[in-house]
């Protein structure tokens, strides 16, 4: 009885086939730190049943000075891993850009900016202090043809004490990406608070792994098992556009 009722819960997962937010390119970031760990984590994914991977490494100008050239040239290795490893799985990298004078200046300059999808552009902030430039940065961001993405906005502190700011956000026209792992309280029981909060509001439009390890990727059955990814399921997510 207790292995029906498990295969019901693996079979009720929501039918996302498209990550667009994860770690996996080997020392890169804080992700995964080899290409056996990358396997280890993509391989895991597919079981899950993903198709598609648009991993994200930060480009953040005080930690991981990442650049197109860097990405592409690990993107290369990790592909070619894939294969040799016989994973039915398609990879892609974008980037997790920090919001930081280097990225400002990067959009400002009209620099190449590594986007997925529709020309979506992934970002996030500080946990804790809303940027000054935050609202800036999403008109210049709209004004050069890219749609901005909000990574894990439910994660971000001055947004869980200025309600206010999303309404917003949302009408400046940035997209909010929600981490799949804050729907099983893998932050805080305030950060599944928020997500679930903002699934309410229906203002998600993607949903995303943020895989940086193993320990990470083993709650995602769990996740998109659970009762709020159901209820983005039956939104209007666009992992399944890009």
């Amino acid at each position: 009885m207790f292995t029906n009722w498990f295969r019901s819960k693996q079979r009720s997962s929501i039918s996302i086939t498209t990550d667009i937010h994860s770690h996996l390119l080997p020392g890169l970031d804080d992700g995964v730190k080899t290409i056996e760990e990358s396997i280890e984590v993509i391989e895991h994914l597919s079981s899950l049943g993903f198709k598609k991977l648009i991993t994200t490494p930060h480009i953040m100008s005080d930690y991981y000075k990442n650049t197109p050239e860097i990405i592409k040239a690990k993107l290369l290795e990790v592909t070619q891993a894939v294969l040799n490893a016989n994973i039915p799985i398609e990879i892609e990298a974008a980037a997790e850009y920090y919001l930081d004078e280097n990225f400002y200046k990067l959009v400002t300059e009209g620099k190449e900016l590594l986007t997925f999808g529709n020309n979506y552009v992934l970002f996030e902030t500080s946990f804790t202090v809303e940027p000054l430039i935050l609202k800036d940065v999403i008109f210049k961001l709209n004004s050069a043809g890219y749609t901005p993405v909000y990574a894990h906005p439910e994660r971000y502190f001055y947004l869980q004490e200025k309600k206010e700011l999303l309404n917003d956000l949302i009408d400046q026209g940035l997209l909010f990406q929600l981490n799949a792992l804050s729907l099983v309280g893998y932050y805080s029981k305030q950060v599944q608070k928020m997500a679930e909060e903002l699934i309410n509001r229906n203002s998600i439009a993607f949903i995303g792994s943020d895989t940086h390890n193993m320990l990470q990727a083993n709650f995602l059955q769990e996740a998109y098992s659970s009762k709020y990814a159901h209820k983005l399921n039956d939104s209007t997510l666009l992992n399944h556009t890009v």
